[in-house]
Order: C-alpha cells, then sequence, then structure tokens
C-alpha cells in the first residue's frame, strides 16, 4: 500500500493503520528528509520508494510485523531493499534528539521533574536459541524471551528509560545491572519482583508479601490494593508501547536490534504525549 492511497484518511483511521498520529508522520518524514539531503552530499544511490513510502512500510512492519518478503511485494521492491529502507528509517529517526529517551541521568538531577516513578517489567517471546537456550527460557512465561524493563513518570505517562535482558534474568538483577541511580527525593512504586529495592532507595514502595505463617491484615490488603491502582499506569504504557506488535508477538530479528526498536517505539510514545 502507497502513501497515496491512505493519504486521504481521516486521523482516527490514519492512526488505527499506522500507529501514530498524522502530525508525527509529518515530522518522521521532516527529519527523513533532512537525512536524505545530507546524504546526497555526500553521493549515493537513489531510493527506489520516496520517503512517504519508505515511512509507511516501516510502521507498516513494526507495526503488523510481517516478514520482509511480504512488505517487499506490496511495494514492489526486492526482499534486501525493503531491509535496507527499514534499517535507514530506523537508525534515523533514533538518532534524532526528539525521538530519544530522557536518559536514566535525567533520574539523579537535584531538580528534577519527576516525584514518583513507576518500574516494571516486561517479556517478548523470540525464537528459540541455537546457543545458550537455558539464559532465555523464562520460568514465569514457559517459553524463550527478552525481558524488558521500562521506567515510567507516573504524573506524564512518559518513558524515561528502559533496560534489557534475557528471559532468566529477575527482575530486580536486571535493574541492578541497569545501573540506575534514582534521587533519594523520588518516590518508586514496584512489584513484588523487586524485593531487595528498598535498601537500595529507601523511597521504594511494593506490594507486602503474605506467607503461611503471617497472613495479610485486612490494612495490608487495602494498601496493597492502593499500590496496585497506582503502578497500573505503568501496565497501560506498556499495552500501547504493544499496539506495535513487533514488541508483542515472537521477535524473529537478530537480537541486537531488540533494544533499538523498542526505544524507537516509546520514543514515538512519548512524543506523542507532548502533541
Amino acid at each position: 500500500m502507497k502513501f497515496d492511497k491512505i493519504e486521504k484518511l481521516d486521523d482516527e483511521r490514519f492512526r488505527r493503520l499506522t500507529g501514530v498520529k498524522r502530525g508525527t508522520f509529518d515530522k518522521m518524514v521532516q527529519i527523513l528528509q533532512q537525512a536524505d539531503a545530507a546524504k546526497k552530499i555526500k553521493g549515493g544511490r537513489k531510493y527506489k520508494l520516496r520517503l512517504e513510502d519508505m515511512l509507511l512500510m516501516t510502521l507498516e512492519y513494526i507495526r503488523e510485523y510481517r516478514t520482509y518478503f511480504h512488505i517487499s511485494q506490496s511495494y514492489g521492491i526486492s526482499e534486501s531493499s525493503a531491509y535496507k529502507a527499514v534499517k535507514w528509517i530506523e537508525d534515523t529517526l533514533i538518532k534524532h534528539p526528539d525521538f530519544a529517551l530522557p536518559g536514566r541521568k535525567e533520574l539523579l538531577k537535584n531538580d528534577t521533574e519527576y516525584e514518583v516513578i513507576l518500574v516494571d517489567a516486561t517479556e517478548t517471546p523470540i525464537e528459540r536459541p541455537k546457543k545458550k537456550q537455558k539464559r532465555y527460557y523464562s520460568g514465569k512465561k514457559k517459553k524463550h524471551t527478552l525481558k524488558t524493563q521500562v521506567v515510567v513518570d507516573k504524573k506524564s505517562k512518559k518513558v524515561i528509560c528502559t533496560s534489557f535482558g534475557n528471559g532468566k534474568k529477575h527482575d530486580f538483577r536486571l535493574f541492578k545491572e541497569s545501573q540506575v541511580k534514582i534521587n533519594p527525593q523520588i518516590r518508586v512504586l514496584t512489584d513484588s519482583g523487586y524485593q531487595g529495592l528498598k535498601k537500595l532507595h529507601a523511597q521504594t514502595q511494593m506490594p507486602k508479601k503474605r506467607s503461611k505463617k503471617k497472613p495479610l491484615t485486612q490494612e495490608d490488603k487495602r494498601t496493597n490494593q492502593s499500590l496496585s491502582r497506582e503502578r497500573v499506569a505503568n501496565e497501560n504504557v506498556i499495552g500501547l508501547l504493544k499496539r506495535f506488535k513487533i514488541v508483542a508477538d515472537r521477535y524473529r530479528n537478530r537480537r541486537k536490534r531488540f533494544a533499538l526498536r523498542f526505544n524507537l517505539i516509546a520514543a514515538i510514545y512519548n512524543w506523542e504525549l507532548n502533541t
């Protein structure tokens, strides 16, 4: 499907098809035009598709997660050309400041704008690896996965930073290895998978776990329910990110580009919060 066929769609249908707002699409085209102009100065082969079609193809790929073969047939190009076009679009957008995440350094600033942050992890299924299969096997999901830690600002619902690991890695271990340092004034809300975080950050709150000898009191249950209502914002953000099926369905590509694609989707989500 070429851009000419969807250009006249209303805003709601345009977003349903591409996964982004029309204004976001226009901003992306502007960034790509600047990058393409700089590339032409250096010289190089011309693309077979115009930039709007290349961007639409990339969004279609990460939104629907069809194979490069199916997409190339829809646009009348070779499979290798489709791969190169998608790769260039992704690399160009992720390097632009408008589509970059704030980063973990923002959490250490004394004049930080964040009062409460939410920390949670999500898993994406992958193809069974040929080597080191046990590292990627998630006992929770009963399949091979990649784990992503997402840090979200509770007030603005903005994704601050992400970290990545294999499916076997525990949530708290992933947090420690991510080297995320948080200002002592910021309150942190997590689930019970981050037991031990309170020793590193005093302003951490998480649900209280029951045991056979110490069942939860009614007050504990009310506190846990209150925390769950606050933490659900992070689950909602992750759900919005996973409207792009490339991070929701079984990931077939090389694992080294997964972080780039997840961060690009998170950056697109952040951009649309302010538009």
